[in-house]
């Protein structure tokens, strides 16, 4: 009997004709109903494309396991993070071999002046520790668990955590008593993530969501009260806006963000008089963007806001936190290809994050003269960040750093002397080593002649790249801004030991190269993203990097949208495609206002809804709706969740069967209990990951 003869036949989605029109067009959409979630025969169709995918990858299971046990065994199973200071303890977090979930600890500080992080070892206890909250306890009997709000209050006697167990973020907030273990009777369910304690303990402020899955009220609940008595503080109205709140690091304010892609506005309240009336800092103004920072200076309250009123990269200007809406000093101005992030203040100074060169950088902020001073790196390409600084006014400050070649390392910077004191590298097991591989930039010309940044990280056993064809992963996202930055990933180390070089396209909706990089890649420019990434594929093709049929794409979420259009646009280009969660019925899914996140996207795609041009242009690069007869498709493997409210598991469902439509060989795979982010706990991760990864390889003819 032939191999062919023992081939799984993959399932035959039903047509149904459906017919959809806009703005004169109508398209028949044989899939849609495939919507239906809570459908039987739609899970019975869904199971069975899983089930067709098992068979169809059976014969990798040998090599994921044994990638599986690579994850693992370069992971330190057992382990702790640096400790963060926050009043008078220590909080970190624990892992433990064999546990899915994470545990959040603390011990006490030493004395009020200490600021040196204690060392800590897994095989040795931690004096006066407390073990706050063990994920693995509260995860039981749920096959998914997902933490969404976790806070203490200031004077660390309560605890508030808000958990999720279907996958869909919303989630049940709970409060407990640290000094008796209690757990209150308080229960507010159907939260959005990130609820946070008043800085007196007494409150909890928390956000709602609508229908769309669109955060719109922010709520006020007072601890041992009913949630029914709740305060409503903000309710957002425009479904273009989303709303969320946090208190200012200086305990001065709560502040109250909406945003939709392109427009933000900002509400101030007293922290210490919460049910008063919030006072607005700059009213919204459509096309600007700003974000404050509360500060004092020489006495006085001041908001540090970076804003793009008049200035593409944005500028940062200080007014007076009593009196916003006046005069502006300007800190830093605005510089074309200098593009400002963020800042962070401090009490007696501030952090600046701002992107130069496709890198981003962190600045030391002078209030007394706004000078800003670089903290510098030595490798070519690295990522930075601020994180675990929670007090007002430390000593140091707490730094995440990293590269493609470089594990995660947590540093704290000096003040008074600027030293870079090391405090944690991530280890990897195995006999890992830095120096044995490479990370550098290459430029790759669009079809505008615009120069794509493609980042390359590879192992030096093999060869330099460019040398000879090399098998090459090419993974890409291109939206909302969002820069893919340098990072390190233990999982990723399995390709590149057997030899494939990993890139990513740095295209043109993404942020690294500023914000007009961003813009010449969203709505009728969306067409560049695609675009730019097939141009990142050709040039590694024609400078010798690889071949055709040694390269495999991936991306996810909009990134997945990008692996759709590519595969239409050029599959020639690729062995194979990965697809995460992708957003590839784009079309369908922006015309529908109850769906969640469409009206709040019509900032990022355009409205095809209510705009003609709009409606042709996107139909013109959907995935779905240009699947192309006649052409040889790559192989393809998309990846879903049932409960993902993000990108729902109707679109590659839908691809896949137009896919297959056409002679691909194309494979759904569709976790039945995750979000959008997959499956929950590091273990199942893994071997979720183990899975992709086992594909590509065998699409790379790696496999043995």
């Amino acid at each position: 009997m032939t191999d062919l003869q023992h081939q799984p036949t993959a399932p035959v989605t039903e047509r149904r004709s459906a017919a959809r029109t806009h703005h004169g067009d109508t398209f028949d959409d044989p899939y849609e109903w495939l919507r239906a979630k809570d459908d039987a025969e739609v899970v019975a169709h869904l199971e069975a494309e899983n089930a067709y995918t098992s068979a169809r990858t059976a014969h990798l299971a040998p090599l994921r396991d044994t990638i599986f046990g690579e994850i693992k065994g370069r992971t330190l199973e057992t382990d702790l993070s640096v400790p963060a200071r926050r009043g008078d303890w220590w909080y970190y977090g624990r892992t433990v071999a064999g546990a899915q979930y994470g545990i959040q600890c603390r011990a006490p500080l030493d004395s009020p002046d200490d600021w040196t992080p204690p060392t800590l070892s897994p095989d040795r206890p931690v004096p006066g520790e407390q073990v706050l909250f063990d994920g693995n306890v509260e995860a039981e009997g749920n096959e998914f668990f997902s933490l969404g709000s976790f806070e203490i209050s200031h004077d660390g006697t309560r605890m508030l955590y808000g958990i999720d167990i279907a996958g869909d973020e919303r989630y049940t907030v709970r409060v407990r008593d640290l000094v008796t273990g209690e757990t209150l009777p308080d229960e507010i369910p159907g939260t959005f993530s990130g609820a946070s304690f008043s800085p007196d303990g007494r409150f909890i402020v928390y956000t709602t969501v609508d229908d769309a899955w669109r955060p719109d009220t922010v709520w006020l609940h007072e601890v041992g009260t009913p949630v029914d008595a709740d305060v409503k503080l903000f309710h957002e109205s425009d479904d273009r806006y989303w709303v969320g709140a946090d208190f200012t690091r200086s305990d001065r304010y709560l502040v109250i963000e909406m945003g939709s892609s392109i427009t933000s506005e900002e509400w101030l309240l007293d922290a210490d008089d919460l049910r008063g009336e919030p006072r607005v800092v700059w009213p919204r103004r459509e096309g600007v963007e700003y974000s404050s920072s509360h500060a004092v200076v020489d006495g006085e309250d001041v908001l540090y806001i970076l804003h793009n009123d008049g200035a593409l990269d944005f500028e940062l200007v200080r007014v007076s936190a009593s009196d916003p809406q006046g005069a502006r000093q300007t800190v830093i101005p605005h510089r074309t290809g200098h593009r400002l992030l963020g800042v962070d203040t401090f009490r007696d100074w501030g952090v600046v994050g701002y992107r130069r060169d496709g890198l981003a950088r962190l600045g030391m902020l002078s209030y007394t003269d706004g000078t800003v001073d670089e903290i510098s790196f030595d490798e070519p390409l690295y990522s930075v960040g601020t994180g675990g600084n929670p007090e007002w006014a430390p000593p140091v400050l707490r730094l995440g750093y990293g590269s493609f070649v470089t594990p995660g390392t947590v540093y704290d910077y000096v003040i008074d002397t600027g030293e870079l004191v090391l405090r944690k590298r991530q280890p990897v097991l195995g006999g890992f080593d830095p120096a044995d591989y490479g990370q550098a930039r290459v430029w790759a010309p669009a079809d505008d002649g615009t120069q794509v940044p493609v980042s390359l990280v590879w192992k030096r056993s093999f060869g330099e790249p460019g040398a000879s064809p090399r098998p090459v992963h090419l993974y890409g996202y291109g939206s909302y801004e969002h820069s893919i930055e340098p990072g390190f990933s233990v999982a990723r180390l399995s390709m590149l030991d057997r030899g494939v070089v990993f890139a990513v396209a740095h295209v043109r909706g993404g942020g690294e190269m500023g914000r007009q990089w961003y813009e010449d890649g969203k709505l009728l420019a969306k067409r560049n993203t695609f675009t730019d990434f097939v141009s990142a594929a050709r040039h590694l093709v024609s400078e010798g990097y690889t071949t055709p049929d040694r390269i495999v794409a991936e991306g996810g979420s909009a990134g997945g949208l990008l692996m759709g259009a590519v595969a239409n646009l050029a599959p020639e280009l690729f062995a194979g495609i990965l697809a995460d969660v992708p957003f590839v019925d784009a079309l369908t899914t922006i015309l529908d206002p109850s769906l969640p996140l469409t009206v709040i996207e019509w900032d990022e795609w355009g409205d095809p809804l209510h705009d003609a041009d709009v409606y042709a242009y996107m139909k013109s690069y959907s995935p779905y709706e240009n699947v192309r007869e006649g052409v040889e498709y790559p192989r393809m493997l998309a990846v879903t969740s049932l409960n993902d409210t993000r990108v729902l598991y109707i679109e590659p469902a839908k691809w896949v069967a137009r896919l297959r439509e056409v002679g691909a060989d194309a494979l759904l795979k569709c976790e039945m209990v995750a979000g959008h982010g997959g499956v929950s706990g590091r273990y199942n991760a893994w071997r979720e990951r183990a899975f992709e990864l086992a594909w590509l390889l065998d699409v790379l003819g790696l496999a043995e």
